[in-house]
């Protein structure tokens, strides 16, 4: 009798520990947190802003994200540039006031031609580790906003890709347009101007604000995710930032240094 009690005492022992185990774990993936790559990994040899080398090496180093800028070209094209402006043969170009024939005769610093979102999916289509991180960038119209969102989310529909593509915008149109066109989408607002309460009943997926805003308003964090909000924060890139961002525990970090952000995480673990 006495040993089937120990058989029972180290059984039930066991049990406990496996269930502690189960929940230490559950809560350390829930408090983990991401980087995200802001405009790929752009600073590697070969590499450029917004360019497809930068996402496929942000792709290679297996970091969540690669946030990546979307215009619409003055004849409907979506392209991939983060400045409003482009420059080609010394002349200043808007980008929404140009035909996507002439913005892709722009170089990149690395020499690649301006990519065509189309262009950019295709390489994506091939990354293994990464969500997208899709950018869309406030225009002079809202006809051209309604009209980018469109292409855009339909682009990634079309290409089965949907479940891979998160979206981020400072303007509230598209907010509302990815939550019109794709209600399961994640998408967040950047502008820094608006609380977690307004933000959950716009019915976004959290808040994605420069570290600055965060720094002044560190109860936003904890206010977001007691709403159910993720909290992404832009663009971190000094380790005193970075350590500071990961105190507040926000879920993302996007930054210029990838690797850098990547190692100061693994530290803390």
């Amino acid at each position: 009798m006495e040993n089937l009690f120990s058989i029972n005492s180290t059984i039930m022992n066991r049990k406990n520990l496996i269930i502690t185990l189960f929940f230490l774990s559950f809560a350390f993936s829930a408090t983990s947190q991401e980087v995200i790559a802001h405009r790929g990994y752009w600073k590697a040899d070969g590499s450029a802003q917004n360019s497809i080398a930068s996402l496929m090496k942000a792709d290679a180093i297996g970091v969540f994200g690669s946030e990546v800028d979307v215009w619409l070209s003055s004849d409907g094209v979506p392209v991939i540039n983060h400045d409003a402006d482009v420059l080609l043969n010394g002349e200043k170009l808007s980008v929404q006031d140009t035909p996507a024939a002439t913005l892709k005769k722009v170089k990149l610093a690395n020499g690649e031609p301006l990519p065509t979102l189309e262009e950019y999916l295709n390489a994506f289509e091939k990354c293994r580790n990464i969500k997208l991180i899709v950018e869309l960038k406030t225009h002079r119209e809202k006809k051209m906003e309604d009209e980018l969102a469109e292409k855009v989310i339909k682009m990634i529909h079309d290409r089965g890709l949907q479940s891979r593509v998160e979206y981020i915008s400072f303007g509230i149109n598209f907010v509302n347009q990815v939550r019109k066109l794709d209600p399961e989408a994640p998408v967040y607002y950047l502008n820094g101007d608006l609380s977690p309460r307004v933000i959950k009943a716009m019915g976004a997926a959290g808040i994605d604000y420069h570290f600055n805003v965060l720094i002044k308003n560190p109860n936003w964090v904890k206010e977001s995710h007691d709403l159910g909000l993720k909290v992404n924060v832009w663009t971190v890139n000094t380790p005193e930032d970075v350590r500071k961002m990961l105190d507040l525990k926000v879920d993302f970090i996007t930054t210029d240094e990838p690797l850098l952000t990547e190692e100061l995480i693994n530290n803390r673990k």
